[in-house]
């Protein structure tokens, strides 16, 4: 979840880890800080808040040096404090390391640590161990490669961690947390997130589980956890993600909204070969299991419904972070479709770890060619939406959504015949005019609760627009199916609610429109998405008119926009909700 980043260079390295931080944010924003070394010892500043104010007052890229490591920090392990920030240094102040990930038997290493070797620990992280070991470990054999290797024997669980020795070395460690090693000719990198590459950067190693590269002197070296040489490729990063900015936007949550247009054309392009493999995997399966988690989970149950409903297959929804309790229940030899933007996500990775071994065969659906969870597939499909920044996700659903229409049409040997065009041009004009939303915004700005409701193939999509409200504006919302109301929901509704009724002119119109006079006898408000208008409406927000099998991939662009305005309404930059991040690494 966090972002760290390591840099040897032949001029100082500071200016440049402060600026790629500062890209990474979206990563983790409560702390920050770097290491750097210079020619007798290694410097340190860190601090609480985000890069920017934690600069401003420490001066970080003012250090001289030319190699060193920084970090943003999501916390797991401690609260956040100065001390907790990263990075930690050894108690000799030797070596310095950031982390991402966890370190599950801490508690049991930071014991013998303090018991065996007197070592006095400074903050209350689980990453603290890590330069405490890797000092003992160096002290024993005055050897860098020994010492990590003989480290990471110690460590249990998921992580990935920059070491900076007083000696000069700058080490990366993986083990199922992403890192990537950046290389020119002046430069080396290592990062957690391609987004953080500095601007003269576009070859990259992915580094595999459980190896470790060693940079000395303009030098890398990649090993394995056993010690020997590793195998590996260097790939050129696609330009999309270089030089990512907000360009004339003020938040990167409203840049990646208005760039749907653009981006639902975009996906599934230059995969036909796998999409037809997909296609026909889940042709050829007796038992389809989708999973994803949080919007990547709504765009599965949408998967149900299209699959279902147009290839009449056997399909079945499973949350990601639920898959180890219901693993018993997979039938052996079927096929997972695993969704995820980032392809990092550690429930998603784990799930796919529970298919393999009921020998499920995996296919997947990504924005990152390059992810751990492509490398975990046998075909993927590619979203090419380039990076999401915003923590909320936008046009990353929409096109995976597109990618689930496309597939769907090839099950029913074209039954759909989808013009993606005419959605591209249905978006521009939801988005042409954006005044009502901004006026429903400030009307409901002071509201603390919200429900959004839809029917059928509708619903995921009210999960996934209450989703979003909740992550950026601090605003309790709730997706409601919309024949559950009766079955609990309408106990909460009185004249202070407001309700969002996802309610297009198809099979679910009519249902809705009762549903909509049970709520208004209750002196609730209705907000209605629709393509056609109800007296019943205390706010309309219209959308074109279309094939009625493909509302769903409009209707969500009016809950993107009211969740952005709200935040901003409210005073909250939607690019950084608090308590959350964009690529949840850890479980």
């Amino acid at each position: 979840m966090c972002s760290i980043l390591g840099l040897f260079s032949n001029s100082d390295v500071a200016p440049t880890i402060v600026s790629s931080l500062k890209k990474m944010e979206y990563r983790g924003y409560d702390s920050v800080g770097v290491a750097i070394k210079n020619e007798s010892a290694i410097q340190t500043k860190k601090g609480v808040g985000k890069v920017n104010a934690v600069n401003d007052q420490l001066q970080m890229d003012k250090i001289g040096g030319h190699v060193g490591i920084g970090h943003t920090r999501w916390a797991t392990h401690g609260g956040v404090t100065a001390e907790n920030a990263h990075p930690h240094m050894c108690n000799t102040d030797s070596i310095g390391v950031v982390h991402n990930g966890i370190i599950e038997n801490y508690v049991e290493l930071r014991e013998e640590l303090e018991r065996n070797h007197n070592i006095i620990f400074k903050s209350s992280t689980d990453t603290e161990v890590i330069p405490n070991l890797l000092q003992i470990f160096y002290e024993k054999s005055h050897d860098v490669k020994r010492a990590i290797m003989d480290t990471v024997q110690k460590l249990k669980g998921h992580y990935a961690f920059l070491a900076l020795f007083k000696s000069g070395e700058l080490v990366g460690v993986r083990n199922h947390e992403p890192l990537i090693v950046g290389v020119s000719d002046n430069d080396l990198v290592l990062t957690s997130d391609v987004v953080g590459l500095p601007e003269n950067i576009s070859s990259v190693i992915y580094l595999d589980n459980n190896q470790f590269v060693i940079i000395k002197n303009n030098q890398y070296k990649i090993y394995n956890f056993e010690g020997h040489a590793a195998q590996f490729a260097i790939k050129t990063i696609p330009k999309s993600y270089q030089n990512v900015s907000k360009g004339s936007y003020d938040h990167f949550t409203i840049k990646e909204i208005f760039e749907q247009p653009t981006t639902i054309l975009a996906a599934g392009e230059g995969d036909d070969n796998n999409l037809e493999k997909i296609v026909e995997f889940i042709r050829d399966s007796d038992f389809v299991y989708v999973t994803g988690s949080g919007t990547s989970y709504h765009i599965s149950v949408i998967a149900k419904y299209l699959f279902s409903r147009f290839a009449g297959k056997k399909v079945e929804h499973v949350m990601a972070s639920e898959m180890k309790y219901s693993s018993r229940y997979i039938i052996p030899n079927s096929t997972m479709f695993a969704i995820s933007q980032s392809g990092e996500s550690a429930d998603i990775l784990e799930a796919v770890s529970i298919g393999k071994k009921k020998n499920a065969q995996i296919l997947s659906m990504i924005n990152s060619r390059n992810s751990s969870l492509a490398r975990e597939s046998i075909f993927t499909v590619g979203l090419n939406c380039g990076p999401e920044i915003g923590v909320a996700a936008t046009k990353s659903y929409t096109s995976q959504m597109a990618i689930l229409y496309k597939i769907a049409d090839k099950l029913c040997d074209n039954c759909l015949a989808i013009d993606f065009n005419t959605i591209s041009d249905a978006y521009s004009k939801i988005l042409s005019d954006t005044s009502k939303i901004k006026e429903l915004a400030k009307n409901i700005k002071d509201i603390s609760n919200l429900f959004v409701i839809g029917r059928g193939v509708h619903y995921p999509n009210a999960k996934e627009g209450a989703l979003k409200i909740k992550e950026i504006t601090y605003v309790h919302a709730e997706g409601i199916a919309g024949g559950e109301l009766k079955h609990g929901p309408l106990a909460l509704m009185d004249s202070s609610t407001y309700v969002i009724v996802i309610n297009p002119f198809d099979d679910s119109y009519v249902d809705n429109i009762s549903s909509i006079h049970e709520i208004k006898s209750r002196e609730a408000k209705i907000i209605g998405i629709s393509n056609k208008y109800d007296p019943s409406y205390d706010y309309w927000i219209e959308i074109p008119t279309i094939r009625e099998e493909l509302y769903p991939l409009l209707e969500i662009i009016p809950l993107q926009l009211i969740a952005y305005y709200l935040a901003i309404e409210r005073g909250i930059d939607p690019d950084y909700p608090k308590n959350l991040a964009k690529s949840v690494t850890v479980k």
